[in-house]
């Protein structure tokens, strides 16, 4: 499903491949290695460059960050892809605190996706939580030249108990649960 929003099109009918200076959005469902379809939105320039731009803690492709990046890149000719981690957004599966590697396994299959249709993914850019998601992507696979971190977590020692407490899980043991509702944590 394509979505134009008043933008001047280019596109002829006859012809499946995308013509240099067209711009538009098109929905784009991706399946994970869980089996679970990854939503996501590309906005499509006809080039063979395509940006893949990554969310942050509970938030989503939608979010302003990650919607003005696309426009940016799309406004320079370079198409660009925003996604929903799965558990987040449109996105399938359930929401998981943490689980930094799950979300580079839902990357790998963004990436792989645009591999297969030709594409040549030029850049990975993580906002936030997203962008440690691009740092391990990048320290794991190695196949993408240019990783942009855009306010990442540094400190990832600090980790669970740094936001929690340092006797979160006696409280677990105890309560069968912790509120994590009043606590501060970037």
């Amino acid at each position: 499903m394509a979505i134009h929003e008043g933008k001047e099109h280019h596109n002829h009918h006859n012809d499946s491949s995308h013509q240099p200076g067209t711009h538009e959005q098109k929905r784009v469902r991706i399946q994970n290695r869980y089996g679970e379809k990854l939503v996501g939105i590309l906005h499509e320039t006809g080039s063979k460059e395509v940006v893949i731009i990554c969310h942050g803690f509970r938030s989503s492709k939608d979010r302003i960050p990650m919607v003005n990046l696309a426009a940016a890149f799309e406004k320079e000719g370079i198409s660009a892809f925003r996604f929903d981690f799965a558990g987040n957004g449109e996105s399938e599966g359930s929401f998981q605190y943490g689980n930094y590697r799950r979300e580079a396994d839902d990357l790998r299959a963004v990436v792989q996706h645009f591999q297969e249709e030709k594409r040549f993914v030029a850049a990975l850019v993580g906002h936030s939580k997203g962008g440690n998601a691009v740092l391990l992507y990048a320290s794991r696979d190695n196949d993408i030249q240019i990783i942009v971190n855009i306010a990442g977590r540094f400190n990832l020692e600090r980790g669970i108990e740094g936001r929690l407490g340092k006797d979160f899980l006696e409280k677990i043991e105890q309560n069968g649960f912790i509120d994590i509702k009043n606590r501060r944590g970037s």
